[in-house]
């Protein structure tokens, strides 16, 4: 039995365990881990009203926590969401095994043959809070990738994470894989986040997936490295070269499909030429429920400074006119977040300016923002988004929780 309240000795167990469980992962049989996950797909199903009764529990406890309801909707599982954990599973199962894969190849003068091949990194520290599908797609997609991974879910999402987690060992149990291979830190003491962020010695990469408080937290004191995204704050430009019909349909979907997610367009600007379309945009907006902050437009409330770059995760969103696509550039790059921003416009050249000129990890045209999600860029699913600059960026697949190694090979060759 464990001592769940000696936590530095829990940790370090688990972090031990999982560094063994990735040295068998590393040449696990693709076959054998697109079973696992199949497997763990038809244990979720399977025991669905198990996860609902437990998703209950965490419903009733972030209730009485006081989360907003856009918070309590992240946190949600029904039997419809449920079925979208299941198809998550068999999408990243049926995905190509990354690991091994020949990334390029090439011949020297000397003799030698080069190959650059895909390799799993080794032991993945996940830290989320209130989305428990956060689990499987996790456990998923580092299985995938051949890694081992420690999952370090939100109290709130404490007993439907576990009723999930629970799923995905019966998959790894089926197919001889380690059950190490996915661990969940079983406290919800936060003691265990502050030890994985030191365990260099066993977890290689750290992936927050949460709010600003809990990124920023791991982005200042990692030891391990991390892939993340501090905020969310997504800009839509409606440029005076827009359709009238796709702005309106985009716009709304990008902030109220979902209001609690990171895609979900925080911010509105509007090129003063095209201020009747933003002011039918605004009005739909505000009919719809959003409260508009705005400058140079009719909106619900004027906008104050502070306005520009807040990650509002609420039926909220600030607006503004623009004189031109360079001020609404220029606005993006000073209250961005690199993460997701949009522009809207028929014109080519202005598309162009706006994707050469922005380094968002994400950029699209006349496209919701809240397709930001590696399962809607065919990944499957997704650990999380990436806005730094290492290799992995935007969403975070299998593929990219690689890392490569080089395959030399020679013929009795000498160097001269």
């Amino acid at each position: 039995m464990k001592d769940l309240h000696d936590i530095p000795a829990l940790m370090a167990d688990i972090g031990k365990r999982a560094k063994a469980a990735s040295l068998e992962l590393g040449f696990a049989p693709s076959e054998v881990k697109q079973k696992a996950l199949e497997i763990a797909a038809d244990t979720v199903w399977d025991r669905r009203s198990d996860i609902i009764n437990a998703n209950a529990l965490d419903m009733e406890y972030g209730r009485d926590k006081g989360l907003s309801p856009a918070m309590l909707d992240r946190l949600m599982l029904d039997e419809a969401r449920i079925e979208g954990i299941c198809a998550s599973l068999r999408a990243v199962a049926a995905q190509q095994d990354p690991v091994g894969e020949i990334m390029t190849e090439w011949d020297m003068e000397s003799g030698l043959h080069i190959k650059r091949v895909r390799t799993p990194l080794g032991v993945i520290g996940v830290i989320y809070e209130s989305r428990p599908n956060v689990t499987a797609d996790a456990g998923a997609l580092c299985l995938k990738a051949g890694n081992a991974v420690i999952l370090r879910g939100g109290s709130e999402s404490f007993h439907s994470s576990g009723a999930i987690h629970d799923c995905l060992v019966a998959g790894l149990k089926a197919t001889g894989l380690p059950e190490d291979a996915i661990q969940r830190v079983p406290t919800r003491d936060r003691a265990a986040v502050q030890e994985m962020l030191t365990m260099t010695d066993t977890i290689d990469v750290i992936v927050p997936r949460g709010g600003k408080g809990l990124v920023g937290l791991v982005q200042r004191e990692a030891r391990v490295p991390v892939f993340a995204h501090l905020e969310g704050i997504v800009h839509i430009y409606l440029d005076k070269s827009a359709d009238e019909d796709k702005a309106l349909r985009v716009i709304l979907n990008a902030k109220t499909r979902r209001t609690g997610i990171c895609g979900s367009a925080e911010c509105l600007l509007v090129h003063k030429d095209a201020l009747p379309l933003g002011q039918k945009v605004v009005d739909a907006l505000i009919e719809t429920g959003v409260e508009v902050r705005a400058q140079g437009l009719n909106g619900t409330i004027p906008a104050t400074d502070a306005d520009w770059g807040t990650e509002y995760l609420d039926m909220k969103i600030a607006a503004k006119t623009v004189d031109n696509i360079d001020e609404a550039i220029k606005h993006i790059q000073t209250y961005g977040s690199n993460h997701t921003d949009c522009i809207i416009t028929e014109n080519d050249q202005a598309a162009a300016q706006f994707f050469t000129r922005l380094d968002s990890a994400i950029l699209m045209q006349n496209a919701s923002t809240q397709f930001a999600d590696g399962g809607e860029f065919g990944m499957g699913a997704e650990i999380g988004i990436a806005t730094g600059k290492m290799h992995a960026r935007g969403p975070v697949g299998a593929a990219q929780l690689t890392s490569f190694k080089y395959l030399v090979t020679g013929d009795g060759t000498t160097r001269t």
